[in-house]
């Protein structure tokens, strides 16, 4: 047995069991440290400064790169600190625009957060930022203002490390740096696929989900207008944290309450859409399966990955299920339930998701000229319409949703973490019909928030490779093999880490995904039905909506882009 090894933190004893860095071990004995630039699931970049200790001899080393040593004795609070602290902080905020009040990030910022940490009430430095506000709203899903770049590169790292994507990158050097797509042209011509995950680990306001509140404020105060809203799955578990509930908790019910109250006139659940979806992909991939179709088949729930496909991978469109998103599948069927009413209908997604919008915005979905989706907010919109109406969502009675498409499967609740396509769809093929065939699926190999996770299954005289990926770096390394003539049979893929629980238009807290998908498999297995075949609503919506229209209403096909 090796001997321990330990190093002294602010005088405290910490053994060292394989930590990667200093701040790993400052986390171990509840030392916050300040950072801009660190994100475990990122590489060290170590350019903001902030995580800086103090070492016995007097030198200073930064945190987050500094691996631990035996013997080795720091302090993370001196006064030399605090003071170098300080002057990073007022030089960043003097090359910062300094709107707080009206910025998307005001409380949330992490720039704002240290500055009142660090008692910063006065800059020494002339402010050189020029209010940019809205600098590039040309995508439908995220806005960047480069006024509020402090060039942490937390959004380029995740873009090129994480998604595989490469919309945006350093630019020029030394005072003139600054973060931008190639050749500066808008970001809705850049090759970004709108997953917001640079939004979701930006510090600051610099890249922010594109706001749509105030076109459904308009729709629900137009009289001559019916609202109807749908709530995807991960929504449920993501949005209490914010006010004043856990992260993780189921409150569905209340968000329901919410949203009457705010005045919509139809609420739904996603999640029964999510059943039909199960439905179709299942039958798709037996026939795919059984009369020698296209393989593997790969899911389209996610579209952030349809759009990568486009840009990137157009030999995999038709690998790629015809199944319209859970999302498009409930707006096509409201509308198509809406035909002929005296008043129009202004459907509303509210999604974890900010590529969501650039979906909803598709000619793919459009009925003479009008979206199947009118309009799509995230979670993040969501809290902020709770907040300015004034409702104490804590104290809101839960409430359920409206038929015609009130019942719900566990099946379809689980659409919203990384495995739960396939779990579904196991849960539809498999044979086994008692409590002990849940269990089988569950522990099938699909569950976990590994980037990429694969495992064999019987079909008949044959074993079916199933992969389930999340993440879109992850996802290229999946492609590549199956493009090298490795075969796959189905693969689940999600743009972002850990699936939608993770999503750009979530409330972004670290280690999130984990919480937030323990409570989507809390209410699949509170739910009395839990296999999307099961739900007695799903045959109503095929007998009295879809009948034999469904592969106008439920389906679609997809083109290559030419990526820029």
């Amino acid at each position: 047995m090796s001997e321990k090894q330990y190093m002294t933190i602010d005088g405290i004893p910490v053994e060292i069991n394989g930590e990667k860095n200093i701040l790993e071990l400052c986390q171990k004995i509840g030392v916050k440290m300040p950072t801009f630039c660190y994100h475990s699931d990122l590489s060290i970049y170590g350019a903001c400064r902030m995580c800086m200790v103090e070492n016995k001899w007097g030198g200073i080393e930064a945190a987050c790169s500094t691996p631990p040593r035996a013997g080795m004795e720091i302090k993370t609070n001196t006064e030399r600190l605090r003071r170098y602290r300080k002057n990073i902080l007022e030089l960043l905020l003097a090359n910062h625009c300094r709107d707080c009040t009206v910025c998307e990030n005001n409380q949330k910022c992490k720039l704002q957060e240290l500055a009142m940490r660090f008692n910063i009430e006065g800059v020494r430095f002339p402010n050189r930022a020029k209010s940019t506000k809205n600098d590039d709203t040309s995508s439908v899903c995220i806005v960047r203002d480069a006024g509020k770049c402090i060039l942490c590169g937390d959004c380029v790292r995740v873009c090129n490390e994480i998604q595989n994507v490469g919309a945006i990158d350093f630019a020029h050097r030394g005072s003139k740096m600054v973060i931008s797509t190639a050749f500066g042209k808008p970001l809705a011509e850049s090759p970004c696929v709108g997953c917001g995950q640079c939004a979701a680990v930006c510090p600051t306001g610099a890249i922010v989900v594109k706001n749509n509140i105030d076109c459904v404020w308009e729709a629900l105060d137009n009289p001559s207008v019916r609202t109807s809203v749908q709530i995807a799955p991960a929504v449920r578990v993501a949005i209490g944290k914010e006010l004043k509930c856990q992260d993780g908790e189921n409150v569905m019910g209340k968000i329901v309450a919410a949203l009457r109250r705010m005045g919509f006139d139809e609420v739904y659940d996603t999640t029964l859409s999510a059943d039909i979806t199960v439905m179709e992909e299942t039958a798709e991939f037996i026939e795919r399966l059984e009369n020698g179709g296209k393989l593997p088949l790969v899911t389209s729930c996610c579209p952030g990955w349809i759009q990568y496909a486009e840009k990137k991978h157009p030999e995999f469109l038709e690998n790629i299920s015809t199944c319209r998103s859970p999302m498009q599948m409930m707006g096509s069927l409201i509308k198509e339930q809406n035909k002929g009413a005296e008043k129009k209908m202004f459907h509303v997604a509210i999604m974890p998701c900010t590529a969501k919008k650039f979906e909803a915005s598709r000619p793919e979905f459009m009925k003479d000229g009008q979206p199947d989706v009118d309009a799509v907010i995230t979670t993040q919109e969501l809290i902020l319409m709770i907040k300015e109406s004034g409702l104490v969502f804590d104290e809101l009675e839960p409430e359920a949703v409206d038929m015609p498409f009130g019942a719900i499967s566990g099946a379809g609740v689980i659409f919203g973490v990384t495995g739960g396509v396939t779990e579904a769809v196991l849960r539809r093929v498999s044979e086994n019909k008692s409590r002990a065939g849940l269990l089988e699926a569950a522990n099938a190999g699909q569950r976990g928030m590994e980037g990429i996770k694969e495992f064999y299954l019987p079909y008949g005289e044959r074993q079916l490779h199933i992969a389930v990926v999340s993440g879109l770096g992850n996802a290229e390394r999946v492609l590549l093999r199956a493009s090298a003539g490795e075969h796959f049979d189905f693969i689940e893929i999600m743009a972002c880490p850990g699936g939608c629980v993770n999503g750009g238009g979530q409330p972004y807290f670290s280690n999130a995904k984990e919480a937030r998908s323990k409570g989507l498999y809390e209410v699949d297995r509170m739910q009395s039905i839990r296999r999307s075949q099961e739900n007695p609503i799903v045959n109503s919506v095929y007998k009295k909506i879809i009948k034999d229209r469904a592969h106008e209403l439920l389906h679609v096909h997809y083109t290559a882009k030419h990526e820029d």
